[in-house]
């Protein structure tokens, strides 16, 4: 049984280590969650901010106990776990209208009737739900994703096939390939946003999988759609990190990004491959799957918000405000903690809405490291407490995940030696994030030399 200060020590390691993860890829993340021991793990699955990915990674390499920590943890939206949204939720829906009964008839569907009723009512979710709730003969995978090569089906049909569940991984992933479909669709994005709320695939698998790569950067750029099932922002920010991940083999090459926004416009290619074509590189598995020709896009079709989106994503998209006295005194105020938390809020909410500092400065400047990694420690809450959604500038949060991004991954890379060192350093490190990683790769810190 652990002792009072050993679970003190859990408690207090849990939050670094959530905070810690939404920087790390899957393989990382992996390894972080092997190397905790069983008060962690419970008290990690319990954290406020569990990140999605790692939710993910725990449903399908977890233990029973912590799918269980999981389940319980209100923050947790959209996973299939007992209390929560899933297949045994939509099995309860109401079965269909006289109205829809009257038009398609009470079945049952062979597999080639279904999938036509699929691609009819496809638009939206609700009628797709009903049909595969109704007699019908079991749908082969081999069918489906046959059918959906041949031209993908509407994002309803398949926004409802990932919620009755029952489909393998490959086939749930090889769904999320659109192809030529129309770029105008409203809901184009839902079946990306319900496979993750689900569990089925983390951001790094979705950039993996969602094709072509307009889409996969139009993702990380949510005002193109600002109704509906949408990302949240904690989401939001997970999906612009495994994209940026993706680009980063681009560097700060101005040719390579915009040869980036002129084959992304029609190239049917994933994200990740289209990068290796640019930069010459070989992708995981290209000697196995055969790369689809492009086409040329019919005028008048230009995806929309794709290079919105490649903007925000370039570097040098947040500039730092320019250099003044007070900008100066502003970064050095980010050293010294204010008397107290709403104290500190205030200040730094002020900075940023003067735009002397931004959240990149937060990233490197403020002390200590685990609270600039936090944006509850220097932005505070804003409506609700409860809700996903609770800052209500999302800017500062976006520049500072960016930043975080770039510096684990320049300092730590692939390393999971170096990202452990970090996770267990941080909760009683007192200084920045950039003293942190030169630390744990140089062994020293940049304050204590001369």
């Amino acid at each position: 049984m652990s002792t009072a200060m050993e679970d003190r020590a859990s408690r207090r390691l849990a939050p670094c280590v959530a905070l810690v993860l939404r920087h790390a890829p899957d393989h990382i993340a992996l390894d972080l969650l092997g190397r905790l021991d069983g008060p962690t793990r419970k008290y990690l699955c319990r954290d406020e901010w569990l990140p999605a990915s790692t939710v993910t990674l725990l449903l399908r390499h977890g233990t029973d106990q912590d799918r269980h920590y999981v389940a319980r943890n209100p923050r947790v939206l959209g996973r299939p776990l007992p209390g929560l949204p899933g297949p045994a939720r939509y099995a309860a829906r109401p079965g269909p209208s006289p109205e829809l009964l009257a038009d398609i008839g009470p079945g049952p569907f062979d597999p080639d009737e279904l999938l036509a009723l699929l691609r009819r009512f496809g638009g939206r979710p609700r009628i797709p739900l009903t049909l595969l709730r109704m007699p019908h003969e079991p749908l082969d995978p081999e069918t489906v994703l046959r059918e959906h090569a041949r031209s993908p089906l509407p994002p309803g049909a398949v926004e409802a096939l990932l919620l009755v569940g029952g489909l393998t991984p490959q086939t749930g992933r090889a769904l999320l390939d659109t192809g030529r479909q129309e770029h105008h669709r409203r809901s184009w994005h839902r079946p990306a946003v319900r496979a993750v709320r689900m569990g089925l695939l983390t951001f790094d698998e979705l950039v993996a999988h969602v094709a072509p790569a307009h889409r996969t950067l139009t993702l990380a750029y949510p005002p193109e759609f600002r109704r509906g099932l949408r990302w949240n922002l904690p989401e939001w920010t997970g999906m612009r990190t495994a994209v940026a991940r993706a680009l980063r083999p681009l560097g700060d090459d101005p040719r390579l990004w915009a040869e980036l926004l002129r084959r992304a416009r029609t190239s049917p290619l994933s994200l990740p491959r289209l990068v290796a074509a640019l930069t010459g590189a070989t992708p995981a598995g290209a000697a196995t799957l055969p790369e689809p020709a492009e086409s040329p896009e019919p005028p008048g079709l230009e995806p929309p918000g794709l290079e919105a989106a490649v903007r925000s994503l370039a570097p040098g998209y947040d500039p730092a405000p320019p250099d003044d006295v007070e900008r100066e005194l502003a970064l050095v105020s980010l050293g010294v903690p204010m008397e107290s938390v709403a104290e500190d809020i205030r200040w730094i909410r002020g900075c940023l809405g003067n735009r002397l500092i931004s959240g990149v400065d937060v990233i490197r400047h403020k002390v200590p490291a685990c609270w600039a990694l936090d944006e509850d420690q220097w932005l505070g809450d804003h409506g609700a407490s409860n809700a996903a959604d609770r800052h209500d500038w999302a800017g500062p949060v976006l520049a500072a995940r960016a930043e975080a991004d770039r510096l684990f991954a320049l300092a730590l890379r692939e390393d999971p030696e170096a990202w452990w060192r970090v996770v267990r350093t941080l909760p009683d490190f007192a200084g920045t994030l950039p003293h942190l990683l030169l630390r744990v790769t140089d062994g020293d810190s940049v304050s204590t030399r001369p």
